[in-house]
């Protein structure tokens, strides 16, 4: 779920890459770095924290140079250090590289241990630092050629964005389960992000998707990227982009977000009916299914919670302790809407049920007389491997629990969920999602019945 951004051909190189990274700083909270390279250096500032706290003038003062490439950090798993941030940068044989990943090396360990054995020596848990390595170590005599070797060593998701002292390579998996949209500057530069929110945000225009399989290779003797097709494409998009990950203003793949989750609600409504006075949305991701139900159902809708936007995403918190206190920090409920009212209350996803359970709560203390959950989604059952905060089953509540119990549960007078066909109509078109936390099946690099996936890292 990671944010990543690379600029290339730009006067202003690291400011873009600023307000690119700040528009997409709900997909990481943890760390934020840009690495830009001025054509004989490669220059980085990374640290913990949001990107507002992070980048001020002298950090711009030390990012010289017309390419940037940048990363906002949502981790699933290890160490929340500063090792952990990204870019990763390192010197090799060949000058100096600095690395930006968004997705989830599925062969991780394998490719890991191996390296190990060959005398590499890692400094944090990244899969992303398999990459660095792999590079490092190829025997090819051009860069280009051993990102393409490295490239035949990994397997999973990912967007990739490499930059040298003087070019930017960029990589789409074949599956093309993470978005990555290509645009062009005002200034004449190119500009590559997991969003379209961030070329909204700078005045870029929106070119095309980089293509499943695809790697872009930015240089200054070309006024065009050089495409070349690395993998025929097998494209599975993840449906959690448009279920809870992307910005509503987004478009990932040519697919409206907030277009989509609307749809969703409608459909939820024809599925889950209930009888209920209003409907109301868990802010702020569930805002546009709830629309949806309420206009399904011919009900009103209202904002009866306010949430404040000071705190962030509770779901890419790491720990359970930090997301428990984050939700009564982050929403209040307006007590005269509620009181005595039959509630529909709306979200995109249930994972583990401490949110939910916490929200049912504060609607009866705030007087509802019924309070009916409706999800906006399928059950999650299966851990997902491609990049989702769901590291094992147990966590998972309703991967052995029916909704009647899961209701019960968090306090809820019933509790619907939004079927995968729901889903699948909703989302408009005949694509083969990536459904592996709803239906368990991997197409690449896993099974229902692989390892539980502890070690995950975005």
């Amino acid at each position: 779920m990671c944010a990543i951004v690379g600029i290339y051909g730009s006067e202003n190189a690291a400011k873009n890459a600023y307000y690119a990274l700040f528009s997409m700083q709900h997909r990481g909270q943890e760390s934020s770095g840009i690495s830009t390279a001025d054509g004989t250096k490669i220059h980085l500032v990374k640290k913990r924290g949001l990107v507002t706290d992070i980048f001020d003038e002298d950090a711009f003062n030390q990012l010289k140079g017309n390419c940037a490439i940048g990363h906002n950090r949502y981790s699933t798993a290890g160490s929340d250090s500063l090792f952990d941030a990204q870019p990763v940068f390192a010197r090799y044989k060949l000058g100096e590289i600095s690395v930006a990943h968004n997705g989830n090396l599925v062969n991780k360990n394998e490719v890991r241990n191996r390296l190990i054995e060959q005398g590499a020596i890692f400094q944090t848990g990244m899969d992303t630092e398999n990459i660095v390595h792999l590079i490092a170590k190829s025997q090819k005599d051009k860069l280009i050629d051993r990102i393409k070797d490295m490239i035949t060593k990994i397997e999973g998701a990912y967007c990739l964005v490499i930059q040298s002292r003087s070019k930017m390579f960029v990589i789409r998996d074949r599956f093309g389960i993470r978005p990555l949209s290509l645009g062009r500057l005002k200034d004449g530069g190119w500009i590559v992000a997991s969003e379209t929110c961030a070329l909204d945000l700078i005045g870029a225009t929106f070119i095309r998707d980089v293509r499943p399989g695809e790697m872009l290779i930015f240089e200054k003797n070309n006024k065009e990227p050089i495409s070349e097709q690395l993998f025929e494409p097998d494209f599975h998009p993840c449906a959690f982009e448009y279920i809870y990950f992307a910005r509503p203003d987004s478009i990932i793949d040519g697919t409206n977000v907030y277009e989509s989750r609307l749809a969703m609600g409608k459909t939820l409504a024809k599925e889950q009916p209930c009888d209920v006075d209003l409907v109301l949305p868990v802010p702020d991701s569930g805002v546009a299914a709830a629309k949806g139900f309420a206009e399904g159902l011919g009900v009103p809708f209202e904002m009866a919670i306010v949430r404040n936007h000071y705190v962030g995403r509770t779901f890419i918190e790491p720990m359970q302790a930090i997301r428990d206190l984050k939700v009564k920090l982050k929403l209040s409920p307006i007590s005269s809407l509620i009181k005595g009212k039959r509630i529909a209350i709306v979200d995109d996803s249930l994972v583990r049920g401490t949110t939910s359970k916490q929200i049912v709560k504060m609607l009866k203390d705030a007087g509802a007389g019924e309070v009916h959950m409706r999800i906006a989604a399928p059950e999650i059952k299966y851990p997902c491997r491609y990049g989702i905060d769901t590291p094992t089953q147990k966590e998972l509540i309703s991967y052995n629990k029916t909704p009647n119990e899961i209701a019960k549960i968090i306090g809820a007078d019933s509790l619907g969920f939004l079927s995968i066909d729901g889903l699948i109509n909703s989302l408009g078109n005949q694509r083969k999602y990536s459904l592996v936390s709803f239906d368990g099946r991997y197409f690449a690099g896993g099974s229902v019945s692989s390892p539980e996936c502890n070690d995950l890292d975005l």
